[in-house]
């Protein structure tokens, strides 16, 4: 069976009309005959949408029960027995109703499309997986139902639903995507120009690179060599010269120039490994592409031209941006550059762009070739091979084995060479082309014996062998010595990635860092001295292995940073080749020590801050909050005591009861505050026992009114594993704040289920709700969300609420109420699942 072919509307943002353009194409389609049905759309009562709904056949929904509420999820088995040409699902970031048979709605689509149905569906962009970061950093809200970007990416056909902010404001503004009391809410916060303007933006760059991506694959596919200029984009070569970063500006206001222009910068590198390019200097123009917006590659290619077209038309590149050679003139007697050549082949598709700056005609200067050390046992081993190999040979030649000619003679002699490159380098392999051509003429060449070289031929060859055997010595030993060249600076390449890597990432401590250096270079021991100044003693700032240096001249190597700061190593002494990388590290170490005391100060501002904080919200509570009761209580009782007026019973028992009641705030507030003091200091400590909720939280209940919770707790709940007077305290807290905040009419609910190894108490009232962004922050000491009224507490309900939960492993997290509201959730681990903990953290037993 075919699969089916999925499609999808994409929109920057919700009430762009994907789900509208998706029911037009259904009307479209089923005037042209085709099997349609609506699978699962949800209108959310805008009046445009719904009427579109009408003539379109609509597959029932399967009902869910989760938590006491009925939810509606679409129905796949229905879908599948019904089995229609084309399936419209909506909303495919979708989260399904726990039971459902997914997990997610885009995995009920690809059953669907497993059978061989058309599904047309919607999203959103923000609901992409790999952009929640990126959206949340816009709107501030993180979306909670994603889809994986290869999801929509696979889709056969992805239409943008495109609407301006303004446009879409107008349309809120009208009513045509929520109701009228969510409108000025929706405006001022997710629906504002700026977040819209964005979000629009990613919408069209991700669409945009959909369809760059399938017009790659259309041209590999095709093996379309020529350049289609769907947008202008500008390849810089670059040689690893300062005038690269004029290149590169240049570029970049080239690419300004046209809309959606990019910026390649490339730098073609020998398959040798042997450049004249600096890597500082590149470095500094990668950082400074990418900063323009850019982005930097390096490919390698021995015909520079050649390599530089290939990558261009691979990108699909429009134009080429080169500088003038800096070559001098006689130079270019051994040919017409690169920029002349990439000029010439790049053909009628590929403008090239020679660009002139400071270092034209200059001149480049060659590459410092620097030798390897090969070691010293193989540099005695050279030596042998190149000068007794050939005595050896020699003495084999003329006693065991017969005359085998003089070309061969020279062939064995000549092996020997190679060899002695091979190990010992170039000066061995130069001692062995003297020996062997010396002893083939005395004891190879007639007349024997002497120096004498009666045949002219035998001459030529003579002369031939020596200048062969220098030149093979010659290109054996510099390809031996490239080879350990670039095994070397491989090893500290990646070094140097993994200290810029982790320093960067902040993954790495000073200590880490030191042991690294230690085990890197052999050594016995690591530390960073410093010192203020010149005249005050060395202080060590960290150190790893056996007795650290404790001044840099005790040290066997001292790599100073800075004026006041050096890398202390013990164990034995580094040849100058190894002091780069070292000094690397040591700058490095620098850093961590610099971050980590940043680090420091930061924590303590932090804490002081959160101190200064909590003190000014303190004594804002005391003087309003507290007072308040106090106010109450102190005119009850002069009332009370006052002669000039003669209260009735009724009268002098309502100011009791007020004397009462600000007694009870009066306390609440000051337990409150106690709490959260004991909190803070870490002074609690819970009691944890084996514990029936249903014994818990009636209990918990005592200071609201009777008639404004609704209690469901079922007796055939586990046992629960916790400190029972702070679980009491936590589930009262919640409560009293739920009745609070919930309209009098409605009834709080507090229901109790158990999920796994834990239970949660669900304690859920019908009040205005709180949005995403501020979910977190109502469990914060001294909060209060919205227009609470002043005297009504200070704020540390819910803060002391968490902090009992946490002190006996539980979790406290506020939910949304489907409808409307608020569900504070407050899980607790039951006596199962501490009991596997327990057993977990035991040894396990020596079985024999």
């Amino acid at each position: 069976m075919a699969r089916g072919k999925l499609r999808i509307y994409l929109g920057a943002a919700p009430g762009v009309g994907k789900t509208y353009a998706m029911l037009s194409e259904a009307h479209r389609r089923i005037e042209r005959g085709t099997d349609c049905v609506v699978a699962f759309v949800e209108h959310h009562h805008r009046p445009r949408t719904e009427v579109m709904l009408h003539g379109l056949e609509q597959l029932p929904r399967k009902e869910l029960q989760y938590r006491g509420a009925t939810f509606t999820e679409m129905d796949v088995d229905a879908v599948l027995r019904r089995a229609p040409t084309v399936a419209l699902v909506d909303e495919l970031a979708h989260t399904n109703v726990p039971g459902s048979r997914n997990t997610k709605r885009w995995q009920d689509v690809e059953e669907l499309l497993a059978a061989g149905i058309d599904v047309v569906s919607t999203v959103n962009i923000q609901h992409l997986e790999s952009l929640g970061d990126v959206v949340e950093s816009i709107t501030g809200v993180r979306q909670r139902e994603t889809v994986p970007d290869e999801v929509v990416r696979r889709a056969d056909q992805i239409e943008l639903v495109d609407m301006s902010p303004e446009a879409l404001r107008r349309r809120m503004a009208h009513g045509n995507i929520y109701k009228s009391d969510k409108v000025d809410a929706a405006l001022s916060n997710y629906f504002r120009p700026g977040n819209l303007t964005a979000l629009r933006e990613l919408a069209l760059l991700w669409v945009a690179d959909r369809v760059d991506a399938y017009l790659t694959e259309y041209r590999s596919a095709h093996q379309v060599s020529t350049i289609w200029g769907s947008r202008e984009r500008i390849v810089v070569g670059l040689t690893g010269g300062p005038e690269g970063r004029t290149l590169i500006r240049r570029a970049a206001r080239l690419a300004e120039k046209g809309a959606g222009g990019e910026v390649l910068a490339v730098y073609i590198s020998r398959s040798d490994g042997l450049t004249s390019a600096s890597p500082k200097e590149l470095a500094v123009q990668r950082t400074l592409v990418e900063d323009l917006g850019g982005t930097f590659h390096q490919v390698v290619g021995d015909d520079i031209p050649a390599a530089l077209l290939d990558f261009s038309r691979g990108v699909n590149a429009t134009q080429i941006v080169l500088g003038v050679s800096r070559r001098r003139s006689w130079q270019y007697v051994f040919g017409p550059g690169v920029g002349a050549t990439v000029a010439r082949e790049s053909g009628p598709d590929l403008d090239v762009h020679l660009i002139t700056h400071d270092e034209a005609g200059k001149g480049r200067g060659l590459p410092v070739a620097r030798g390897a050390r090969l070691g010293r046992a193989r540099v005695v081993w050279g030596w042998l091979v190149g000068v007794l190999g050939p005595l050896l040979l020699t003495w084999l030649l003329t006693s065991a084995v017969p005359e085998v000619g003089l070309a061969n003679d020279m062939l064995l002699f000549l092996s020997l060479t190679v060899a002695a490159a091979l190990v010992g380098g170039l000066f061995p392999a130069l001692a062995s082309a003297v020996v062997g051509s010396l002893l083939l003429n005395w004891f190879f060449t007639p007349p024997v014996h002497t120096f004498t070289i009666a045949d002219p031929k035998n001459i030529v060859a003579i002369v031939i062998f020596v200048g062969v055997a220098l030149s093979v010595a010659s290109v054996v030993d510099l390809a031996a010595r490239r080879t350990h060249q670039a095994a070397r600076l491989r090893a500290e390449s990646e070094i140097l990635s993994f200290l810029a890597g982790n320093i960067l990432r902040g993954e790495t401590s000073l200590e880490e860092l030191l042991e690294r250096v230690r085990e890197t270079f052999g050594m016995d021991s690591a530390a960073l001295l410093e010192r203020t100044d010149e005249t005050t003693p060395w202080t060590c700032a960290g150190s790893v292995g056996p007795r650290p240096a404790e001044i840099p001249e005790d040290a066997d190597v001292d790599v100073p940073v800075g004026d006041h700061m050096a890398l202390s190593l013990r164990g034995r002494v580094l040849p100058a080749s190894d002091r780069r990388v070292l000094a690397a590290f040591a700058a490095q170490a620098a850093v961590v020590l610099d971050r980590q005391r940043l680090q420091r100060e930061a924590d303590r501002a932090k804490e002081l801050a959160e101190g200064n904080r909590i003190r000014t919200a303190l004594l804002a509570a005391v003087s309003h909050d507290l007072r308040t009761p106090l106010a109450g209580i102190k005119a009850a009782v002069s009332s009370l005591r006052s002669d000039d007026v003669e209260w009735s019973e009724q009268d002098q028992a309502e100011l009791l009861e007020a004397i009462e009641e600000g007694a009870d705030r009066l306390d609440h507030l000051v337990g409150n505050l106690l709490d959260m003091s004991r909190l803070q200091t870490g002074t609690v400590t819970p009691i944890i026992r084996e514990t029936d909720l249903d014994e818990v939280v009636p209990m918990a209940l005592g200071g609201v009114p009777e008639d404004s919770v609704e209690l469901d707790i079922p007796e055939t709940l586990p046992m629960v594993y916790v400190d029972r007077g702070l679980l009491e305290r936590a589930v009262a807290n919640v409560v009293e704040n739920a009745v609070k905040y919930s309209p009098p009419e409605e009834k709080v609910l507090v229901s109790a289920s158990a999920l796994a190894d834990r239970v949660e108490v669900r304690v859920v009232d019908r009040g205005p709700g709180v949005p995403d962004e501020a979910k977190d922050r109502i469990f914060e000491p001294f909060q209060r969300y919205g227009d609470s009224p002043r005297g009504v507490g200070v704020g540390l309900g819910l803060a002391v609420a968490r902090g009992f939960a946490e002190a006996i492993d539980g979790t406290l997290h506020a939910e949304d109420t489907p409808g409307g509201g608020l569900t504070m959730v407050l899980a607790v681990p039951t006596a199962l699942e501490r009991e596997r903990s327990e057993e977990a953290d035991l040894p396990t037993p020596a079985s024999s």
